[in-house]
C-alpha cells in the first residue's frame, strides 16, 4: 500500500455509458423474469402459490446490484478505493444473499413440465457442478479470490479498464452467488454437507474476511496502490459491512436448519433429490 495520490479520470464517454447501462439491462431482464416464472407458477399451480417474501427477496438483491452500478455510486467507485469496496461488499454480500433466498432454481423447476423438471434436477447430480457447489470450492472462489485480488497486481491492473472491471464485477456477483448458495441456499443442491459443516466453512470465510481487512488496514501484504485514507476507509468497510453480510448468511442457514426426528433404530435417510426439488 502506497499513499499515491488518486489517479485523474477522464469525463465519462459512451464506453462509460455502455459499461454502466449494459449491467443495469441485465439486472431488469433478470428481475422481469422472475416476476415472469412467480405469475406462471401461480397460475400452473394455484393450490401452491409461490411465496411472496421469495420474489420481496428476489427483487430487492435486484435492487441492490442496481445502486452499485448506477449512480452515485459507480462514479464515486472509480475514484475512489472506498467505493469500490462499498461496490464489492454489495454486489459479491448482500445482493447474492438476497437473490438466492429468492429461490430461483425451485421456482424455474415448479414452472416447468415434468421431464423438462426431472431433466434438469439431473443437472443438479452431474460431477461438475457438485464439485462447483461443494461450499470448499465457493469458499476457495469467494473469499480466496480476493486474497488473490488485493494481495497481487491484479486490483490495479483492472481497477480503472472497463473491461476488467466489469469482468471483477461478474466475479464478485457470481462467486458471491455460489457460497451463499452453497451455504444456506434453500434450492436443491448436490454434496451439500451437514449444517455443521457449513457452519464452519462460513466461519472460515467470516476469518479471512477480517484478516484481510486488518492487513490491508495495516498495510501489510497488500498491492494496492491507492491513498492510504482511502485503503482504510475500505478496509473498515470490509471488516465491518463483511461481518454483518455474514451474520445474515448465518442467520439464513440456521433459520433453514430442521433437525430431522429419527425413530430408534431407524436408517438413516440418503439424499433426496426428489423432495428437494418439491
Amino acid at each position: 500500500m502506497t499513499g499515491h495520490p488518486p489517479a485523474t479520470h477522464e469525463p465519462h464517454t459512451g464506453a462509460e455509458a455502455l459499461e454502466t447501462l449494459l449491467p443495469v439491462a441485465a439486472v431488469l431482464v433478470l428481475a422481469c423474469g422472475y416476476l415472469l416464472l412467480a405469475r406462471r407458477a401461480r397460475s400452473r399451480h394455484p393450490g401452491r402459490p409461490w411465496a411472496r417474501w421469495r420474489t420481496a427477496s428476489f427483487l430487492a438483491g435486484c435492487a441492490l446490484l442496481a445502486v452499485a452500478l448506477l449512480p452515485p455510486l459507480a462514479p464515486f467507485a472509480h475514484g475512489d478505493f472506498r467505493g469500490h469496496m462499498a461496490q464489492h461488499l454489495l454486489i459479491g454480500m448482500y445482493a447474492p444473499l438476497a437473490l438466492v433466498l429468492g429461490a430461483p432454481v425451485t421456482l424455474l423447476l415448479r414452472t416447468l413440465p415434468a421431464h423438462r423438471a426431472r431433466r434438469s434436477a439431473g443437472l443438479l447430480r452431474s460431477r461438475p457442478l457438485r464439485l462447483l457447489a461443494h461450499p470448499a470450492t465457493a469458499l476457495a472462489l469467494s473469499a480466496g479470490g480476493l486474497v488473490v485480488l488485493y494481495c497481487t497486481p491484479l486490483y490495479d491492473a483492472t481497477a480503472h479498464r472497463p473491461v476488467g472491471h466489469g469482468l471483477l464485477h461478474a466475479h464478485f456477483l457470481l462467486s458471491g452467488y455460489l457460497f451463499a448458495w452453497a451455504v444456506a441456499g434453500p434450492d436443491p443442491g448436490p454434496a451439500r454437507p451437514g449444517v455443521p459443516a457449513r457452519l464452519v466453512f462460513l466461519g472460515v470465510a467470516v476469518a479471512l474476511h477480517a484478516t484481510l481487512a486488518q492487513l490491508m488496514y495495516g498495510g501489510f501484504l497488500v498491492s494496492v496502490h491507492e491513498p492510504i485514507p482511502q485503503v482504510r476507509g475500505a478496509a473498515q468497510l470490509m471488516y465491518y459491512g463483511g461481518d454483518i453480510a455474514e451474520l445474515l448468511l448465518a442467520a439464513a442457514l440456521v433459520a433453514t436448519w430442521r433437525p430431522a426426528r429419527r425413530r430408534p433404530g431407524a436408517r438413516a435417510p440418503g439424499p433426496s433429490y426428489r423432495a428437494a426439488g418439491a
